[in-house]
Parts: C-alpha cells; sequence; structure tokens
C-alpha cells in the first residue's frame, strides 16, 4: 500500500493562533496535507501546493510559484481577486459548505420573520422601557419572499422559507429549478419579480453588475411597505436611497448583515435609524472544521484529477 503524496498548505485564516486548529483538523481529514502558517511561510516557498487565504496582501500569493488553486476561507472571492498581483492562471474556489447552507438559510428565515413581526420597534420601544402592544400586519402564509440569488445559498434560503409558509420566488440569471419557487431571469423579467415581493432577501455576488442594484430605482418597482433584507454583499446596497425610501415610508424596514465599508463608520445614519437591523456580516460564516473539510475535499479533487468544485467564473464575474 503506497502512502499518499504529502500536499503542502498554507493557511492565511484566523491568525498564526488559529494555525494549531487547522493543523489538527488537517491532521484526521487528510494526514496528507502539511499545513504552513502564513505568517511563518516555508524557506522553500515553492513546496505550497495550496493557499486557504482571507485578505492575501497585495503580491503574496504570487510568492509561491508551484501553487495549484487558492482556497477562498469565504463563499465571496473579491478578497483573493482585488490582489493587482494575482496570478491569472490560478483557480480560485469558494468555500460553499453544507453548514454555510444552513447557517444562511436559518438567517434569512431569522430576518424575515424579525422583519414581519416588527421587531426593530420592540427593540426600539425596549431600549425605551416603553410597554406599548402592537399587532404585526401579516403571517407567512400571507406573505411573498423574493430572493435576488438563487444559487446554493438561496436555494437553501427558499426551501427553508417555504417550510414555514412563505410563497417564495427568485431571480437569478439563469433559470432555476426549486419545486414551488416562481423562477424569474435576466434583466427583463426583473421588474415583474419585484412587483410583488413583500419582503425582498439579497444574496447576490459582487460583480460589477450588482454593486449599486439595491437603489432608488430598484425600490420604486417594489410594493409600497415592502422589507429589505440585504445578507449578499454591501457595495450592493445604495444607502441613501434606502434611508430616502425608509422616511418616505416606501421601504418599511431593513435588516442589513453586510455593509460598505466593514466596519461601519460611527457617523454612518444606519446605525441610528429606528426602522434598521444591523447584523455583523454573520449569516453564513462557517467553522473552522467545515471549511478544513472543504479544503480537504478540493486538494483530494485536484489529486485524482478531477474538476474542482465551486470554482469562480472569471469570465462571468
Amino acid at each position: 500500500m503506497t502512502c499518499p503524496i504529502p500536499l503542502h498548505l498554507i493557511i492565511k485564516s484566523g491568525g498564526s493562533a488559529a494555525i494549531p486548529e487547522w493543523t489538527s483538523l488537517f491532521a484526521a481529514l487528510a494526514p496528507q496535507v502539511v499545513v504552513h502558517d502564513w505568517e511563518n511561510p516555508p524557506a522553500d516557498p515553492s513546496v505550497v501546493d495550496f493557499a486557504l487565504v482571507w485578505e492575501p496582501e497585495a503580491g503574496g500569493l504570487a510568492r509561491f510559484p508551484q501553487l495549484k488553486a487558492i482556497l477562498s476561507s469565504a463563499a465571496g472571492v473579491e478578497h483573493i481577486l482585488a490582489d493587482p498581483l494575482l496570478p491569472a492562471h490560478l483557480p480560485v474556489v469558494r468555500m460553499v459548505t453544507a453548514e454555510s447552507q444552513q447557517r444562511m438559510a436559518e438567517f434569512c428565515l431569522m430576518a424575515t420573520l424579525m422583519l414581519q413581526k416588527n421587531l426593530a420597534r420592540a427593540l426600539a420601544q425596549s431600549r425605551q422601557h416603553s410597554w406599548q402592544e402592537f399587532n404585526p400586519p401579516s403571517t407567512a402564509s400571507d406573505t411573498t419572499v423574493g430572493i435576488l440569488g438563487l444559487g446554493t445559498l438561496g436555494s437553501a434560503v427558499a426551501r427553508q422559507l417555504q417550510a414555514v409558509g412563505y410563497a417564495v420566488r427568485g431571480w437569478s440569471q439563469t433559470r432555476k429549478q426549486i419545486d414551488g419557487v416562481a423562477s424569474f431571469c435576466g434583466a427583463d423579467e426583473l421588474p415583474a419579480f419585484l412587483n410583488n415581493c413583500q419582503v425582498l432577501i439579497c444574496l447576490l455576488p459582487d460583480t460589477p453588475a450588482t454593486r449599486g442594484i439595491l437603489n432608488a430605482a430598484l425600490f420604486a418597482q417594489l410594493p409600497r411597505g415592502a422589507q429589505l433584507v440585504n445578507a449578499g454583499r454591501g457595495t450592493q446596497l445604495n444607502t441613501a436611497d434606502l434611508i430616502a425610501a425608509l422616511n418616505s415610508g416606501h421601504i418599511d424596514s431593513a435588516l442589513l448583515d453586510v455593509v460598505e465599508p466593514e466596519p461601519l463608520p460611527a457617523d454612518s445614519p444606519l446605525w441610528t435609524h429606528p426602522r434598521i437591523i444591523l447584523t455583523p456580516h454573520i449569516a453564513a460564516s462557517a467553522s473552522r472544521k467545515a471549511k478544513a473539510q472543504q479544503a480537504a475535499r478540493s486538494m483530494a479533487q485536484w489529486q485524482a484529477g478531477e474538476a474542482l468544485s465551486n470554482t469562480f467564473d472569471r469570465a462571468r464575474g
């Protein structure tokens, strides 16, 4: 019986303090993987086969001439693509795990219920020691939720919302087939999709086409009193347009898990608006164990000569 050929993985995720945990995880999941700390790289950089990273500094990945692939420590890859010296030939693999899907599904269900039950008002009253009863206007069974982005995460969210009784519709670049979910696709079908979304959940990736998409023109196509959940990217939201839509009453309330920039500046109006709930980018962060499992799977695919799953499509952005 032959031993697996060692693979060398350098990690920039969680800092040097997390390296012992990473090492322990890979020892159990993929003993052939040799873990290296980004802050203390091997003397010979050419031994490094893979990099698992979060926000690598410019030129950092180019130091390793024998890299086979770059593994993102998150579902998004813009923190990697921002490097102007990024080797263009290397595949970039998104971190998509079953755990992330479950976390996002739970978060978006929670966010939808919080908005629907007017938790922003309840929390504000609590801070003011004010007891004023009120009746939330709707239930799940008479509420339509629209999901911008019906990929892996969006599909999981759709199924979770359906299980509670929401009517669900989704919009994406290409038509999707999900039982019970009305699928809209392309720019021509976006207005029809928005027209009946009482709650709009944004899960779109960060691309040139999606930046600033949550703006006054889009809000105007939603029914008056619609509610917004943004768990996609902070760059997709025009803050001034959201504040104006909230103040006019066209948008009733919003829950934002992502903002631009992060952390949010202390003087941002998003902190203090009475109908906004902020959460600190916690919707779908996977555990290190789940990330290690996904990274080990990607490296095993490479060793077997298979195509890497969840690879970022540079052509589509």
